[in-house]
């Protein structure tokens, strides 16, 4: 009876692998590459290295096709042109599916009513005007508090430290104690705890969400999940937290999630606020430490901007650092854009060619390929240039080109469309205050004077900000009076 059901079970996978494998392309279809391997198709190169992977798709089939990826069909669009016809279209293309089942596998959450259009109301109220001014506000305090805490008790002494793990530590443990509340040493609650937890959960994310962890990393997932759930079931229910998460958490009960369900919210905010900001300073912190160039001005603007002063006022404007930012992200920045096709779609490119998209496909933009990496936009696009992004006159430069017509769409860390990110204006400001506090306050340098900008880690591609391979070893202490 066993052999039976065995050979049962191997014919049933048999057929289904033959079902996968028999679609063929079209004539008004993308080009289509299903890759050697039956249902698994490119999923072992999409995983490795998405950056390598789609710029040799891209090489070979041009700025759309379709590839198959563990059973599935996606297709990548890479003409910045044309992605309007992706984001704007709410009717044939949906984001929420896709995200949900992300939700699913990673912060094993499933919400009875996911609603991110109101979600994204509720973070607008709060994130915009004075309540934006005040989050900015308590966020420098922490940081303040947070970095004098790190230097050595002894000032005149040097400290050590790797440069990614300085930068996630001090603006998640900021960000956290801004939204979620809470003191540091209080009960189980520390910030410190959190962020060395979430690391842990963090280092695991991206298997998470392709399901590739072993054996060992899912018990060690499941529970460092567990810990953070602990942590985190609190939050939002008290005046400690920030009003952005109590209103959340109200959103949430109206929308029917239970307990359980709402403090797996929790973390999935933790991820959602906290994920992207440190990796972020992190980069730009090691462009600047290895362009001596680019250090001196941004040096020069935060002097004339806090006019000889320690603070730097929230609204006083920062082009060049805007424009270093800016250049740091169009390198490192790396989500993917993802919607799922609801009903067969005609997808018109910029150049007037048409292709069906199948119901049931996804379709995927990846910016950090085109247009972040274009060398037709981007002269030596592989270099970091901080004043890239200024015209000649010191203002912010807005126009890029391609195939000589100005691009809507010419850098993208942040989404774009309905799914923007809402925080941007409270994380750009976290940055910009922890970059000056860094550079203003401490005498930082790499610890082997040859150290370039690490590599980056490829399996990160697709997660928002990619995060280094290693990190870079500095030592830093508070500068003498002389040379403030």
């Amino acid at each position: 009876m066993l052999w039976t059901v065995l050979v049962l079970l191997l014919v049933s996978s048999l057929l289904l692998l033959l079902l996968f494998s028999r679609r063929s392309r079209s004539n008004r279809e993308p080009p289509l590459d299903k890759g050697a391997i039956p249902w698994l198709g490119h999923a072992l190169e999409f995983g490795r290295d998405a950056a390598s992977f789609v710029t040799g798709m891209k090489k070979k089939h041009g700025d759309i096709f379709t590839v198959r990826v563990a059973g599935r069909y996606v297709t990548v669009l890479l003409d910045p042109h044309s992605f309007d016809a992706v984001l704007q279209d709410r009717g044939s293309l949906d984001f929420s599916r896709y995200a949900q089942v992300l939700m699913d596998r990673i912060f094993k959450l499933r919400l009875p009513k996911y609603n991110p259009g109101e979600e994204k109301a509720i973070m607008r109220t709060h994130f915009q005007g004075d309540s934006l001014a005040a989050l900015n506000a308590t966020m420098l305090a922490n940081l303040q508090a947070l970095l004098a805490s790190e230097v050595a008790p002894n000032r005149t002494d040097w400290k050590r430290d790797g440069l990614f793990s300085l930068c996630y530590s001090l603006l998640f443990r900021a960000g956290f104690l801004t939204l979620f509340g809470g003191e540091q040493n209080n009960n189980g609650s520390d910030a410190g705890l959190v962020y060395k937890e979430y690391r842990t959960f963090d280092r695991l994310l991206t298997k998470m969400a392709r399901t590739t962890l072993n054996s060992g990393e899912k018990k060690t997932a499941g529970g460092v999940r567990e810990r953070l759930w602990r942590l985190l079931s609190l939050k939002g229910l008290s005046g400690e937290s920030s009003p952005w998460l109590r209103q959340y958490r109200r959103h949430l009960l109206r929308e029917g999630a239970d307990g359980d369900a709402q403090t797996r919210a929790m973390l999935l905010q933790l991820w959602a606020t906290q994920g992207n900001v440190g990796p972020a300073a992190f980069w730009l912190l090691a462009f600047l430490l290895t362009h001596p160039e680019a250090m001196a001005a941004v040096r020069r603007e935060f002097g004339r901007a806090a006019q000889g002063g320690n603070r730097l006022e929230q609204q006083q404007p920062t082009p060049v650092f805007d424009s270093a930012l800016e250049e740091t992200l169009r390198l490192t920045a790396a989500p993917f854009i993802t919607r799922e096709v609801l009903q067969d779609k005609t997808l018109r490119m910029a150049t007037g060619h048409e292709y069906r998209l199948r119901r049931g496909d996804r379709v995927c933009l990846f910016p950090l390929v085109s247009p972040q990496m274009d060398p037709e936009i981007y002269q030596e696009p592989e270099k970091f240039k901080y004043n890239r992004f200024l015209n000649s006159d010191g203002t912010p430069k807005r126009e890029f080109y391609k195939g000589g017509q100005r691009l809507k769409y010419y850098t993208m860390p942040w989404g774009a469309g309905a799914n923007g990110c809402v925080g941007k204006p409270f994380a750009i400001n976290a940055i910009r205050q922890l970059v000056f506090l860094v550079v203003s306050r401490l005498d930082v340098e790499p610890c082997d004077p040859a150290s370039g900008v690490p590599a980056m880690d490829p399996g990160r591609y697709g997660f928002g900000m990619v995060q280094p391979v290693g990190d870079l070893p500095i030592r830093y202490k508070v500068k003498s009076e002389e040379s403030l």
